[in-house]
This record gives structure tokens, sequence and C-alpha cells, in this order.
């Protein structure tokens, strides 16, 4: 393949219907959700976005994003509603257990569980979501960076799959500043009101080429994939290095041989 893929323009400035449409519906179990997240990501976070007028208000979305904390979904949840949709995660199974799992499946989340095959159905089910018009968040990495200074590791290809497979704009998504509240490396919570924690929305990137080319039968190669999910991260991690005022490195950190707590298995993240 080898090849740059454009990006598709944006009208930021674009009326958008109005929110209580954009997120409808709403079932109990994502009121509910609501009702928790938002008002803890606002104690917590003092969160800032740049482009978040981005996402789509209508349609399939596939949200890419680094991982630098166990609380990034906190904050990149209110991301996704405060700008009139709904988010769904996909999470470790590990979660999906009793009353939460009961909300959490309710709300509309994708358990990744572990073994091969039930990692095929965590992104069946992440695909009807998208193709559904819903909002789908993944982080290509499946845990918190391993890189000790917070920069992307080598991700997963599952998101590659997804991206290649379904029409969801795809939208790569830089987080930076959760880490300073939870940092995964020393295993240390920092409590604190209102952190910074900045996101910038890139543009979507311009697969429409490579899709039409699967659809007439261009095999989902490993080759492909890893190009595919190192050309989406790249732009991430550029992303990233733009928020953070640095230049990014120019390789990604290599993922831990073993698993640890924290990680989600299989290539469905």
């Amino acid at each position: 393949m080898s090849q740059q893929l454009p990006a598709a323009s944006v009208d930021e400035h674009a009326p958008r219907p109005p929110r209580r449409l954009t997120r409808r519906p709403i079932p109990w179990a994502l009121r509910l959700c609501v009702f928790v997240v938002y008002p803890v990501a606002a104690v917590v976070f003092k969160l800032r976005y740049r482009h978040g007028r981005r996402i789509p208000p209508i349609g399939g979305v596939l949200l890419v994003a680094n991982h630098v904390s166990v609380l990034d979904p906190l904050a990149c949840a209110r991301l996704v509603w405060d700008h009139g949709r709904v988010p769904h995660f996909l999470a470790k199974d590990t979660v999906f257990v009793g009353l939460a799992g009961t909300i959490l499946r309710a709300a509309g989340q994708i358990p990744v569980s572990r073994g091969s095959s039930e990692a095929a159905s965590s992104v069946h089910a992440a695909r009807q979501a998208l193709a559904d018009g819903d909002v789908v968040v993944i982080y290509p990495e499946g845990s918190v960076t391993r890189d000790p200074d917070w920069w992307p590791m080598q991700a997963r290809t599952g998101v590659a799959r997804l991206a290649l497979t379904t029409d969801a704009a795809v939208l790569p998504v830089a987080q930076w500043g959760p880490q300073r509240v939870h940092d995964y490396h020393a295993r240390r919570l920092h409590l604190q009101l209102r952190a910074p924690a900045d996101y910038l929305v890139g543009e979507p990137v311009d697969l429409t080429a490579l899709r039409a080319q699967v659809r007439a039968g261009l095999p989902l190669t490993g080759e492909l994939l890893r190009e595919v999910t190192d050309l989406l991260m790249v732009r991430v991690r550029d992303q990233l290095g733009e928020l953070r005022g640095e230049r990014p490195p120019a390789a990604f950190h290599a993922r831990p041989h073993r698993q640890l707590p924290g990680d989600l298995p299989g290539d469905a993240a």
C-alpha cells in the first residue's frame, strides 16, 4: 500500500442539529452513567477541547485515541457527550460483571473478551454499532502506554479492521492530562481538582479508495492491517506532539511481552 491517505475537509462552523436530537435514544442505563460520570469528570478534570466540532453530529464515527491513563474514558466520554453524541467504548470483559456489567451492556458499551473467537465477536459488535450510526471509541494500544514519556506504543490491528470494513468516519484523537491524576507507571493516584486534560480531534482520515478495494476482494492481510493501524496512530502521535508542544519520537514504543493489568486481550482493541 505505502501511501499517505489524505484527510477529508470538515466544516466546523456548519450548523449542527440540537444535541437533544443527536444523542437520542438515551436508555435508562445511559442516563444513569451520565448522572455518575459527568459530575465526576467535571470535578476531576478541566477539559479543554480543540476542534471538537469535527465529530459529526450524526452517522457512524470511529474515534481512535491514545491511552495515557485508566481514567481516560471518564474524560473522553465528556468529549463525545459535550459535542452532542453518545460514546460507546470497547472495554475489558472483566468489568462486565454483576450489576455494573448489566448497566454497561444496557448503556451500549462493548465488552472485549479473551480468546480469538470472542475477540472477533467484539469486533462484530463494534462494527454493528458503527453501522447503526453510533460513536465508537477505541484505544488501539489495548492498555495504557508503557512508553516512559507517555508517547503511544505499538497498537493492535483491530482498529484497522474496523476502519476498512465500515463506512464510519475515522477521527484520530490525541489526549494529554489524565495521567496527571492517575499515574499508571507509578501506580499512584494524585487526587486533585480540575487537572487540565486536553483533547485534539483531527481531520477524518479518507479511506475511500482502500475501502473500495477491500469490498472488491482485497484481502485484509496482516501487512495491510499493520500499515493502516500505524498510519492512524501516526496521526494520533503527531497530534499529541502538537498538544504537548514537543516533537514526538519517530518510532512507537514496543508492546510488553507479557500481559499486564489493564491490558485488553486480542486484536479487538
